[in-house]
C-alpha cells in the first residue's frame, strides 16, 4: 500500500470511530447519587471569630489611644493656660518696672540728678552744641507732685469755745449741784 491509499483510508476510520464514540456518549446511564459533602464549618467559624475578635481588640486599642491623646491634649491646654497667665503676670511686672515714675524715683534714691543744661552732638561734623554744665543736687526735680490743696470749704476756720473755770467747789472736793446742771447745759454758766 502506498502512502496515498493510507491517507484516504485514515480519515474514514477516524470519522467512524468518532461516530461510535458519540453514540456511546449519547446513551443515558444512571449516575449514582453522590452524597453532598458539607464544607467543614469549623475553619469558617474560626476565621469569622478571629476577624471579630481582632476587630474588637483593634477598636479597644484605638479607643484607648484616643483617650490617652485626649488626656494629653487636656494637660497641654492646662499648661498653656498656666503659662499664658504667668506671661501676663510677668508682663504686668515688667510694665511696673518700666514705669518712668518708678525709674525716676529709683534714680534719685541712687543720687542721680538730671542734667541742668543739655548738650547736643552734631553727627555730620562731630561738633558739640551747647554749654556743658555739671549736674548738682540743686538741679534735682520733684518726682512726686505735691498733693492738691484742699478747697476752703473742706478746711473751715476752727470754732473755739471758751469754757469758764468752775470756782464753786465744795470743801469735800465734790462739785456742787450747779456743776451737774452746767454739764447738761442748763446751769448758770450756760445762760451767760
Amino acid at each position: 500500500m502506498n502512502s496515498s491509499a493510507l491517507r484516504s483510508r485514515t480519515p474514514v476510520r477516524i470519522g467512524r470511530g468518532l461516530a461510535e464514540a458519540a453514540v456511546e456518549r449519547a446513551r443515558l446511564t444512571v449516575v449514582p447519587r453522590r452524597r453532598r459533602t458539607r464544607a467543614a464549618r469549623m475553619p469558617f467559624v474560626m476565621l469569622v471569630s478571629l476577624v471579630l475578635l481582632g476587630g474588637v481588640i483593634g477598636l479597644l486599642l484605638f479607643n484607648t489611644s484616643m483617650q490617652q491623646a485626649s488626656f494629653a491634649a487636656t494637660a497641654l491646654e492646662e499648661q498653656a493656660n498656666t503659662l499664658t497667665a504667668r506671661e501676663q503676670t510677668l508682663q504686668m511686672e515688667l510694665e511696673v518696672l518700666r514705669n518712668p515714675q518708678r525709674v525716676a524715683e529709683h534714680a534719685q534714691s541712687l543720687g542721680m540728678v538730671p542734667a541742668a543744661n543739655p548738650v547736643f552732638l552734631r553727627l555730620s561734623d562731630g561738633k558739640v552744641l551747647g554749654e556743658r554744665v555739671p549736674a548738682t543736687p540743686a538741679n534735682q526735680l520733684r518726682v512726686r507732685p505735691l498733693p492738691p490743696a484742699k478747697p476752703a470749704i473742706l478746711t473751715p476756720a476752727p470754732i473755739v469755745h471758751k469754757v469758764l473755770a468752775d470756782t464753786g467747789r465744795a470743801s469735800d472736793g465734790k462739785s456742787g449741784s450747779h456743776d451737774r446742771n452746767d454739764a447738761n447745759g442748763s446751769g448758770e454758766h450756760a445762760r451767760r
